[in-house]
């Protein structure tokens, strides 16, 4: 009698061993698909992220030369008016991040800024030159910096760039809504974003 109950507490035993470590095979093994669904999930929405605008500029553009001194000046002008596509983009294949399987925890370290390209097409009126100071390289360069310039604080007083952050916000919201529901934490530089709105603080920066 006591050896029969010893070995049915023996097969218990072996089959508490068994199921426990099957249990922890199987626990590992959704830990593992779910880390592998974030990771594919955050490629699948990382999309460059873009707004466009049309900006105008009319810029007037002077240049004197003194000849012999004072008295004699050599001048040159020209009417330029410029129309600008501007386009403001986050790539969000840059951000970098990381999967915590140990604590079910996806960490955004960092998004990458907003980047302004600037595409302008300019067109002369009015040039006119004195023979002893024509209009060269220099000229065309310091127009374009001015211009461009201009241009950048225009942007920037817009509401371009804000719609571009609205843009950002709602695909990081996806991230938010997928760890969510997976019982995941969702951090970003080391905060924990436990809400949408908590999303909203988040300010990348911009780059010209």
């Amino acid at each position: 009698m006591k050896k029969f109950i010893a070995g049915v507490l023996i097969t218990l035993a072996i089959v508490l061993v068994v199921r426990s470590c099957n249990d922890g095979k199987e626990d590992k093994s959704i830990l593992k698909e779910n880390s592998m669904l974030i990771q594919q999930e955050i490629t699948n929405v990382s999309k460059l992220v873009v707004t466009e605008g049309h900006f105008a500029e009319v810029y007037n553009y002077k240049d004197s030369k003194e000849l012999f001194g004072p008295l004699l000046r050599a001048e040159k002008k020209a009417l330029v008016v410029v129309n600008a596509d501007v386009t403001v983009a986050y790539d969000l294949s840059k951000i970098e991040f990381e999967v915590d399987e140990t604590t079910k925890t996806v960490k955004i370290n960092s998004i990458p800024n907003a980047e302004v390209k600037l595409n302008p097409d300019f067109e002369y009126y009015d040039v006119t030159a004195d023979y002893l100071n024509q209009f060269d390289a220099t000229d065309y360069n310091k127009i374009k910096k001015t211009v461009n310039a201009s241009l950048m604080k225009k942007v920037q007083a817009s509401s371009l760039l804000g719609n571009a952050e609205n843009r950002l916000i709602s695909e990081l919201q996806k991230f938010y809504i997928l760890t969510n529901s997976m019982g995941w934490r969702l951090t970003y530089q080391e905060q924990t974003i436990e809400s949408l709105e908590a999303l909203q603080e988040i300010k990348p920066g911009i780059l010209p």
